[in-house]
């Protein structure tokens, strides 16, 4: 996979061990959802290693037809000079949900980069959870990320990315030690039309995400997008304040998105149970809102 990108280009070297994107570091997922009968199925899946998907659970009790993915990776990680390529698809009517296994660590790097590229395409009236584990980056890491989304009018996707300084209790603390973190969020309707374009670049050995005005005291960043019809946006939108909780150590509010696309949530804390929590209890107005089904209470190992 190609990626240009100016923040790139001082990380062009290669690896000692395999090259960038070489055998084995060339991840490849793909998934659609398609309705069968009375049912949504993962009618179609194409993977190749480090990426793994097993079959669909319909494990989700306030769901009970929605099947569930979970990404597994026999990593243990992302390593520098790996690509990973990920494409999501739901039918008309189609509804999923895709998560991970754990966390996803972006190990230690000492050349090149790792680089991530994601495709989501839903048809109309389908409904999309991507509701990953959070992004932990370890010292030195560079990972840069690409998520382009086509969507259409009457079609729902609750698109969530959940950041985290660095290995917070890792011997002395490793947080804000990672080289690049690099994400852009792209939307257009299904015949082209541009919804909307969101990045954030972080080099904190150029600008420290610890000042005032940016991460300040917070070192967890969870960034929620929902692209959904006008009606649920406005539903949502009016019963989600914007607070600054002190004393539990959190901030968060939502915005809307330019072209009638949605929503965006952003919630801020100091650990990362904070910010899932804040996460699933904006999961929990959008699914209701929009399926007319409950979020299951959460797993009691989770």
């Amino acid at each position: 996979m190609r990626v240009a990108a100016a923040e790139l280009a001082p990380y062009q070297d290669e690896p000692k061990q395999l090259p960038s994107g070489a055998f084995g570091k060339n991840a490849l997922l793909r998934l659609g959802f398609e309705t069968r009968s009375d049912r949504s199925i993962l009618a179609f899946s194409e993977r190749r290693a480090p990426l793994l998907v097993q079959k669909a659970l319909y494990c989700d009790e306030g769901m009970p037809g929605l099947p569930v993915v979970f990404i597994i990776t026999n990593s243990g990680g992302i390593l520098q000079g790996d690509r990973y390529t990920m494409e999501f698809a739901a039918g008309p009517g189609a509804c999923g949900h895709v998560t991970t296994q754990a966390a996803t660590k972006l190990h230690e790097m000492d050349a090149n980069y790792a680089a991530q590229k994601q495709s989501i395409s839903l048809e109309e009236g389908a409904y999309l959870e991507y509701l990953p584990d959070p992004v932990i980056p370890f010292r030195h890491s560079r990972f840069h990320t690409r998520t382009r989304i086509r969507i259409a009018p009457t079609a729902t996707l609750l698109y969530s990315e959940i950041l985290m300084g660095g290995r917070q209790y890792y011997r002395e603390g490793e947080l804000f030690q990672f080289d690049l973190f690099s994400s852009t969020v792209s939307a257009e309707r299904l015949e082209g039309t541009e919804l909307f374009v969101e990045k954030f670049l972080i080099e904190p050995g150029r600008s420290r995400p610890s000042r005032l005005g940016v991460m300040g005291d917070f070192t967890v960043f969870g960034n929620v997008i929902l692209l959904t019809p006008r009606e649920h946006a406005d539903a949502i939108h009016g019963r989600v304040a914007a607070v600054w909780n002190r004393e539990e150590q959190w901030a968060a509010g939502v915005s809307r998105l330019p072209n009638d696309a949605g929503l965006i949530y952003k919630v801020l804390g100091k650990e990362s149970s904070t910010v899932r929590t804040k996460v699933r209890e904006f999961w929990s107005l959008v699914r209701p809102q929009v399926t007319g089904f409950p979020v299951p209470p959460e797993f009691a190992w989770r």
